[in-house]
């Protein structure tokens, strides 16, 4: 199989009263094309702080990201901008919605920095929230909506251009139990139709949802 994303020698240190606080320390790690991966480890471990540079969110100190073949790490910002709003998803434990747009905005606004045509922009953000099961739900704004809904409406924008990643940041962190086993179904039927998902967590159960675990402690990946 071939790799979507590959993170090669990556080093990340955070300034911190003087002095350096390691968050990632020579991490070497090959998503394969299709591949449902779930990074596991406890907080403090550096597994979001890798999920932010896997996303060209954030850089590293040291070794290099490259993603279809580009290397991410060495792109500019605007070069950067230009890939996560085209070629990766982001899903957050916060579900991070605009408190002011309905559901179907929601997602709309991602195909709108895309620039898309408005008509193309409605017709994809409700065949996705449709896909989602929320199609009686388009004009509802989040705080009319579970915790449930809301995610899935993050997952919905999250895909709405086509994205050949989606990272996923603790996406059942604030769900109960059966709406996080919901979102978790929802994300192993994408990845059964060809989505490629790195997960983030530090919960077992979660994890073992993914196709593959890694797993981390004190910046590096064991």
């Amino acid at each position: 199989m071939t790799a979507i994303v590959e993170a090669i020698g990556l080093g990340k240190t955070f300034p911190v009263d003087g002095t350096g606080v390691e968050a990632l320390c020579d991490v070497n790690l090959k998503v394969e094309t299709g591949e449902f991966l779930a990074l596991m480890g406890p907080s403090g471990s550096g597994k979001s702080t890798l999920l932010h540079i896997l996303g060209a969110m954030d850089t590293p100190t040291r070794g290099e990201v490259r993603l279809g073949g580009s290397v991410v790490s060495r792109m500019t910002e605007g070069e950067r901008t230009r890939l996560r709003c085209r070629g990766i998803g982001f899903v957050f434990q916060t579900f991070n919605l605009l408190p002011t747009l309905n559901a179907l905005e929601n997602v709309e606004i991602a195909l709108r920095f895309a620039h898309v045509r408005r008509m193309d922009r409605i017709d994809r953000a409700h065949e996705l929230l449709e896909g989602m099961g929320l199609g009686k739900r388009l004009t509802h704004l989040p705080r009319h909506l579970s915790g449930g809904e809301r995610q899935r409406v993050a997952i919905a924008r999250a895909l709405a251009n086509r994205p050949s990643l989606l990272l996923a940041d603790e996406p059942t962190g604030n769900l109960d139990s059966c709406t996080g086993d919901a979102v978790l179904d929802l994300l192993r039927r994408l990845n059964e139709e060809g989505q490629t998902i790195v997960m983030v967590t530090h919960d077992t159960a979660v994890a073992d949802r993914a196709g593959r675990i890694v797993r981390m402690k004190d910046g590096k990946l064991y």
